[in-house]
């Protein structure tokens, strides 16, 4: 399949598709990424809950949503009363914060520890904010829970929490289908892994969901600008001088540096993180990726407003909009529409 079904190249100033009439709510809704997917598959987004005011405010400016609640999913989920509308969604999406399971981080050295986090300077425990999103969607009980994560989830030990995951799930009274989906194949020009628990009520006997994508991979040269980001250390120039294109500097730099990248032109680019512009590297100058690229390869509108937050940290925390929208028309196209 050579034709992509959605443009990575867009402006929220060209509008959305007409609404398809379906309603969404999300939770962990950092910038909106997951937001515009499902906007631009004609859902109607109203909103969500985010921790962090400043990104809450970025939000805001972009979505302009019926409902933003700035606060903590623990204190969201206790809530008695919700408005009707979270009563009678058809999706419930949220992407529980993943840095504990990620294969980059501590992993198992962090499990079960409280820290406090840079979303909202708030102690908490990573790795129980998926139980909360569970415990908010027994209460509101959409027609559809969407839950996405690392794929560091399906590996190693950690594999035991998605043995629990799945137990609350169940346990809410869904029937539930784990896929992990790349964006590479969907429309995305960025090599982004994810893992996503897609769950239907139990009263709804939807047929069973198929999530088969293959569209063209976008390579680098496709997606570069043709600018330069920031110059680089002498440390960083010699590892990659010594790493061959489409490589990472950890053999150049005996083990560390592993989320560093010197990207290829005719490979599509790695998995976008928070720090993308110190940690990937032009192929053929010692400079680094540019922001604007950067936008492009997270399927991010050429205008979205990201205030006084770093570029690479908005489009880092968040699922790119495009891979939302493919999961989304497939929903609507296999569960929703079969039952209208």
């Amino acid at each position: 399949m050579n034709k992509h079904r959605f443009n990575y190249k867009w402006n929220l100033a060209d509008g959305y598709p007409e609404s398809n009439g379906l309603k969404v709510f999300g939770t962990f809704i950092c910038g909106g990424g997951s937001t515009m997917g499902y906007k631009l598959a004609g859902f109607e987004h109203l909103g969500g809950v985010e921790i962090d005011p400043p990104i809450a405010d970025v939000y805001k400016t972009n979505h302009n949503p019926k409902y933003l609640y700035v606060e903590d999913i623990r204190d969201f989920a206790d809530r008695t009363e919700f408005p009707e509308d979270l009563y009678d969604l058809d999706i419930l999406d949220g992407s529980p914060p993943c840095s504990s399971f990620s294969m980059a981080g501590n992993r198992e050295k962090d499990w079960g520890k409280e820290k406090k986090f840079r979303e909202g300077q708030t102690v908490q425990t990573l790795d129980d904010l998926f139980f909360d999103y569970i415990k908010l969607a027994k209460k509101l009980q959409p027609k559809v829970i969407i839950a996405e994560n690392v794929k560091g989830l399906l590996q190693g030990n950690a594999k035991v929490y998605v043995r629990k995951i799945r137990a609350a799930l169940e346990d809410a009274g869904y029937k539930v289908q784990l896929f992990l989906l790349n964006a590479a194949s969907m429309g995305v020009p960025q090599k982004r892994e994810r893992v996503f628990f897609i769950c239907q009520r139990n009263d709804l006997n939807y047929p069973k969901l198929e999530l088969r994508f293959n569209e063209k991979a976008i390579l680098f040269k496709e997606v570069w600008t043709g600018k330069k980001g920031r110059h680089y250390t002498e440390k960083s120039l010699d590892y990659w001088t010594k790493t061959k294109r489409g490589e990472s500097f950890s053999k150049a730099a005996n083990g560390s540096w592993f989320n560093h990248f010197r990207l290829s032109s005719e490979k599509v680019i790695t998995t976008l993180i928070t720090e993308t512009a110190a940690k990937y590297h032009l192929p053929d100058f010692p400079e680094c990726i540019d922001d604007d690229t950067i936008v492009l390869a997270s399927s991010f509108p050429q205008d979205y407003n990201y205030m006084k937050n770093k570029i690479s940290y908005i489009t880092g925390m968040s699922v790119p909009p495009i891979m939302t929208a493919q999961i989304a028309t497939e929903i609507n196209n296999q569960w929703f529409k079969y039952k209208k």
